[in-house]
């Protein structure tokens, strides 16, 4: 427990660890895998696959390295499974094992490859770990981030088991990440752009159109999710887009940016049962241009996910692309740098993260109400400063839904606290709010809040999407 006479920081509560690479090799790593025996394979932009062993270790100067693979093609998504690594590839799905034991593969199997690249840079394919049935989601970066220049650029597709490619959604811009949430439903990260006024966390519910149009003339190509979407009228509201085109997905929770971060990537899902903290069920967002970690929590609204972002871990050496949680709660990420400015002192990296056991005096979560909010805390808090309206601040915005790159904040307004009260166990503290806004993101500090020992928060503040208000 987190004290008043002690300031809380991070190595209070997590420890962040270099994993030695092997020696000369340039690893910039784009994906992650967790295999059988702690063993933890890992693929390079560059094409490279090794398998690290030690990486769990107590003395991470014992790791060993072993080059598995080669002449990969930019993997950016892998997993294990059944002796198989399979890998999302730019240009395909594919899985490969080593069926003589040598400890090199020497099956290559490639499962789909129904999509197109042109060799643009920019045409990157992420893949996720496989679906409850099997499927394998992947999201497909527009050409250049800007057009759709390549069969299904911007579009979202399962690949089943069988090796079928089915069109699941459109409107992907530039995908930094994909995952699940605990119950299985997928959400990938969005990059600032084009009909992207801030990055952003979105649910790819089947079906769905995500908000750039670019890729949508090839509904001309399939079926599978039917008609083209209406066109979205350019310098409007994402709250108005919803209203005339029925498909449109909101973003379930923008990253703003600037405050939070750039470039948002991976994604993991914290199912580990407290081994990382009190954070059960939420997810960990990869930040590439600040090097750090942020933290979600989620909730369904009328039908829509929505939640809220908080600042959670930094200091790593370079910008996280991938985020991987094995069982016992350690949370793996790996940087890159190139092509990317990013904070950190090193151009790639491989780091390991562990749970101290001590847990820090945060805002757990916050869930939304017909008339405010409910703040959850990690641990009891003082009533006498939860409970005061000085102790608390609010701001909200969005941001102009257009073709034009990013946005500014707009359409400010400044919701008023008017009633707090404290939960008998003193970790939930319910704010009454007036002027609450539909659409906007709602900006909450607790600055003055103080838990019963005394402890300032860690983190003071957070974000939340307000797309639905509960009835």
């Amino acid at each position: 427990m987190a004290t008043a006479a002690q300031a809380q920081q991070q190595s209070d509560f997590y420890t962040r660890e270099e994993i030695p690479m092997p020696p000369g090799e340039i690893l910039e790593l784009g994906s992650i895998a967790l295999m059988p025996d702690q063993k933890v394979a890992v693929a390079s932009r560059r094409g490279d696959l090794w398998i690290c062993s030690g990486a769990y270790g107590s003395d991470l100067t014992q790791v060993t390295w072993s080059k598995f693979a080669e002449g990969l093609h930019e993997p950016l998504g892998m997993f294990w499974k059944d002796g198989w690594l399979y890998l999302t590839q730019r240009p395909e799905v594919s899985r490969i094992k080593d069926s003589d034991g040598d400890g090199r593969a020497d099956v290559f199997e490639t499962i789909n490859s129904d999509w197109g690249i042109k060799g643009d840079y920019h045409e990157y394919a992420f893949g996720s770990e496989a679906d409850k049935e099997g499927n394998i989601w992947t999201v497909f970066c527009l050409t250049g981030s800007f057009t759709a220049e390549s069969p299904f650029r911007g579009w979202c597709m399962r690949v089943s088991p069988k090796g079928e490619m089915i069109p699941t959604c459109s409107g992907i811009r530039s995908p930094g990440g994909i995952g699940f949430n605990a119950d299985g439903d997928a959400f990938y990260t969005d990059n600032q752009g084009p009909w992207n006024g801030s990055s952003s966390l979105k649910w790819l519910k089947p079906g769905s159109f995500q908000g750039n149009p670019e890729g949508n003339k090839f509904y001309a190509d399939t079926k599978a999710i039917g008609a083209r979407p209406t066109q979205p009228n350019d310098n409007s509201r994402i709250i108005n887009e919803r209203k005339r085109i029925p498909e449109f997905v909101p973003p379930a929770v923008v990253l703003p940016h600037a405050k939070v971060g750039n470039s948002p990537s991976g994604i993991a899902c914290d199912t580990t049962g407290g081994k990382f903290g009190p954070w059960e069920k939420q997810l960990y967002i990869g930040e590439q241009t600040k090097s750090e970690l942020q933290r979600v929590c989620l909730e369904r609204v009328n039908g829509v996910y929505q939640g809220a972002v908080f600042h959670f871990l930094s200091g790593f050496e370079a910008g996280i692309v991938p985020v991987r949680q094995a069982e016992d709660g350690t949370v793996f990420i790996g940087g890159t740098n190139r092509g990317w400015a990013s904070n950190g002192s090193k151009p790639f990296t491989f780091e390991r993260v562990r749970w101290t056991g001590k847990t820090p005096f945060e805002m757990q979560t916050i869930s939304a109400l017909k008339d405010g909010f409910e703040v959850t805390f990690t641990e009891p808090v003082d009533p006498a400063t939860a409970g005061k309206t000085e102790s608390y601040s609010m701001d909200a915005w969005t941001y102009v839904y257009r073709a034009e790159y990013g946005s500014p904040e707009v359409d400010h307004v400044t919701p008023k606290i008017t009633g707090i009260s404290v939960s008998p166990d003193k970790k939930k503290v319910k704010l009454k709010v007036d002027g609450m806004v539909q659409g906007h993101v709602h900006h909450l500090q607790a600055k003055g809040v103080k838990s019963s020992s005394g402890a300032k928060l860690w983190h003071d503040e957070g974000w939340y999407t307000l797309n639905e208000i509960p009835k």
